[in-house]
């Protein structure tokens, strides 16, 4: 089982979930439809990472920056960084043919996360950065989330089931893109415009 970091303590999440289409800039970024009600995928235990590398056999990748939440008992207990990355061009094709995404989303070392901190504040004034070789690309915070994180809990409540130690990601900011092998990363969760962490990545090749 692939783990996380809180507290120099492991955390093996069963799974990882994800909304998509939670912020209206990406929406239109990617000239999607506004969903009349919230759109969750799961990315399996296989897809956590902390590492960051380039998918085998593919051709693009896209980052997405994700404000990113521990949960324990229904609630949130901690927040990280992470990266939902996407093959977008295979994406677009199932997503054409109103097929599942898995195979864009749900492949190992998709999910990449930092070590996750206790968070107990308001989780209204988080926020997050991500830079690619020293040049910011997205930047976003809750107050620009359609569904905010306890609506999501909620809501994804309603069918499923959250395991302590399993991570929601919370959507992503526009700025999404390509990357490469070599690229450099720097997340930043922030909190009242501080910087809650910082975790870096460099861009490895698949094993």
């Amino acid at each position: 089982m692939n783990r996380v970091i809180i507290n120099n303590k492991e955390i093996f999440p069963s799974k990882v979930v994800c909304i998509g289409r939670n912020y209206v800039e990406h929406i239109k970024e990617l000239n999607n439809e506004t969903p009349e009600e919230m759109v969750f995928f799961i990315k399996p235990n296989s897809a956590i990472s902390n590492q960051l590398f380039f998918p085998k056999l593919a051709k693009s990748c896209h980052y997405e920056a994700e404000i990113s939440f521990l949960i324990e008992e229904n609630k949130i207990s901690a927040v990280g960084f992470g990266l939902d990355l996407t093959l977008r061009d295979i994406q677009s094709k199932l997503k054409q043919k109103g097929l599942p995404w898995e195979r864009a989303k749900s492949f190992d070392n998709a999910a990449v996360f930092s070590e996750f901190v206790n968070f107990k504040d308001d989780i209204s004034e988080l926020g997050i950065e991500l830079y690619i070789n020293d040049e910011l690309k997205q930047k976003g915070d809750v107050s620009m989330m359609i569904n905010k994180p306890s609506e999501i809990i909620e809501e994804f409540c309603t069918f499923s089931s959250f395991e302590d130690g399993d991570i929601m990601m919370s959507g992503t900011p526009n700025g999404v893109g390509q990357f490469k092998v070599g690229d450099h990363f720097i997340g930043k969760i922030l909190c009242k415009d501080e910087i809650l962490l910082e975790v870096k990545f460099e861009v490895f090749p698949s094993h």
